[in-house]
């Protein structure tokens, strides 16, 4: 078949789940380590993977006494990586919000020209005041607003690569990644977006989502085949299914209960003081997703969830394992693939950005064990066809577009 997967992995501290650092035989701080990143993207350079993703937030997290985070800034860690592999692409997020679009522009595409054309950029508004006290504001900016800046700020930065003369890139510019289901979001990934990162538990709506994004493209002058959705989706792979079960079990056991639950307040801008694990969310707290003001994306998932299945506040935190509400699989490698396939050739993901359950050991059974699988079926390449991030994603090179000089929205 000509059309194949596509598969980056997300370095997510020790895992996804909230409770992976305190997983038996895992080193709890290693991902303060730079050879925790290396190591894992040397990994994923074996399996042939299109890229490894680095989150990020401009902020120190604080809810560090009950989970480890991502300490280390993206593009320090990417260009370690760079210097130690040849080919694995290098997605890194860098905020709209809180950055210089000129600045921003150097930094990158110097990593892009000294990693030989194979960086992307995984543009951000940054949700939530945390980080929005960092930079000395009272609170975060209003959704709308984030998003307008960030079509502005990603033009600017756009146009700052096309004028760079003595660095040019052998992929000719960065590839633009871009995560956002709000319908603010899912406009700026038919802007500008190459690679669409998206939140999905329901497989039509996957599709649907991803129908839409390429209609956008298209109504802003670009080819619907230039557009990518890798929706994330966490693993828990074992050797039979029980074995993979049992996996499950232990990490939600070993959850941090006040983590999981100040992250899930977090996501729904509420208050879970007072109420039990036996109880239900009250519906009055919910607003509609379009209302909500930090990501809407993740709100929209879990409210859903919540409305769907009306589970009581412990089930649903074990079934959001805190994490974002990305999509998790249990099961043997076999399943997983019959997963994905299915997924796949229903139009509902070009391929997956991959959240192993626990790192480093989730992706090592991912990649010894369901990629091989996954080959097998010819949905995977066997070997790299190209150098550079777009020639693993088979995108080409669009124009950088007359943008204009303009002054970015002030009230940020």
């Amino acid at each position: 078949m000509s059309r194949r997967l596509h598969l980056n992995v997300n370095i997510l501290n020790a895992g996804v789940f909230g409770g992976s650092w305190r997983f038996p035989g895992t080193d709890g701080t290693a991902s303060y380590t730079i050879e925790h990143y290396t190591s894992i993207a040397k990994k994923a350079e074996e399996a042939k993977l299109d890229a490894v993703f680095l989150a990020d937030g401009p902020s120190l997290d604080p809810q560090i006494r009950h989970r480890t985070a991502n300490n280390l800034e993206p593009t320090t860690v990417l260009a370690r990586i760079a210097a130690q592999t040849e080919r694995i692409g290098l997605i890194g997020t860098l905020s709209s919000s809180y950055n210089d679009p000129v600045e921003l522009a150097r930094r990158l595409g110097d990593l892009d020209h000294v990693s030989g054309g194979r960086f992307g950029w995984n543009v951000v508004t940054t949700a939530g005041a945390v980080a929005a006290r960092n930079f000395g504001r009272d609170g975060e900016p209003g959704h709308a607003l984030r998003y307008r800046r960030a079509a502005e700020f990603t033009e600017q930065v756009v146009a700052a690569w096309a004028g760079r003369t003595g660095l040019v890139s052998p992929q000719g510019r960065p590839v633009v990644v871009q995560a956002g289901g709000s319908a603010d979001g899912r406009r700026l990934a038919s802007r500008v977006g190459e690679v669409i990162f998206s939140a999905d538990q329901d497989l039509d709506h996957a599709r649907a989502f991803r129908a839409e994004i390429r209609d956008g493209a298209v109504a802003f002058g670009r080819r619907p085949e230039d557009v990518v959705v890798l929706p994330g989706l966490s693993t828990v792979v074992g050797s039979t299914e029980a074995e993979a079960r049992a996996r499950r079990e232990l990490l939600d056991e070993i959850l941090p209960g006040e983590y999981a639950r100040k992250r899930l307040a977090g996501q729904l801008g509420v208050s879970l003081d007072g109420l039990s694990d036996d109880e239900p969310i009250p519906a009055e707290l919910l607003v509609d997703p379009d209302e909500a003001g930090g990501s809407q994306t993740f709100y929209r998932v879990v409210k859903t969830i919540i409305d769907t299945e009306k589970p009581t506040l412990g089930r649903l935190l074990k079934k959001l394992s805190g994490g974002g509400g990305h999509r998790i699989l249990v099961g043997t490698p076999e399943q997983i693939a019959d997963d994905i396939e299915r997924w796949f050739r229903a139009g509902a993901a070009d391929g997956f950005n991959v959240m192993p359950d626990v790192l480093p050991s989730g992706f090592d059974d991912f990649a010894d064990h369901v990629v091989p699988e996954l080959r097998r079926r010819g949905l995977f390449r066997t070997d790299y066809e190209g150098t550079t991030l777009r020639d693993h994603l088979g995108l080409g090179l669009p124009a950088a577009g007359p943008y204009e000089r303009r002054p970015l929205e002030a009230a940020l």
